[in-house]
């Protein structure tokens, strides 16, 4: 339900379940495990840590800014990972993924710039107005399994 590997976890967890619509921004501390909508931007909260977990039924319509992000569903804006990404099979981003580390299986889909960034892109969305000839990028990446 939350991908398929286990996160050691750090005793604060936060779910969102499956059916749960929320209208604002969301920011947590410990753990977040997201199996319905957030319409807003998702955040860790005053800790700065966190781990977020989308499940494929999930969805999150803003940005998000996360030290590790394990995604299965949907984000409709752009993605600040200041430690690791991963991107499940059924994973779909419709915006930039900054990112310092990052798994993407098969069948993938990112429609957006895929922008390596060693720096801190998890706490400033500075980064996403930074001209991306200054930095490595890939442009319009999908990666899906064939057949």
């Amino acid at each position: 339900m939350f991908g398929g590997k286990k996160q050691k976890t750090t005793g604060n967890q936060s779910l969102i379940g499956s059916g749960a619509e929320i209208n604002g921004d969301l920011r947590f501390d410990g753990d977040c495990f997201i199996d319905g909508t957030i319409n807003g931007d998702v955040t860790p909260g005053s800790s700065g840590n966190g781990y977020l977990s989308i499940s494929e039924d999930g969805c999150v319509k803003g940005n998000v800014h996360v030290p590790v992000l394990d995604l299965s569903g949907y984000i409709e804006g752009d993605v600040y990972v200041s430690d690791k990404a991963v991107f499940g099979a059924s994973a779909r981003v419709t915006g930039n993924v900054h990112y310092k580390t990052i798994e993407i299986a098969a069948g993938a889909e990112i429609n957006g710039q895929l922008i390596h960034d060693e720096g801190k892109v998890a706490e400033t969305s500075d980064s996403a107005t930074a001209d991306p000839s200054d930095e490595p990028y890939i442009q319009g990446v999908t990666a899906k399994s064939a057949g």
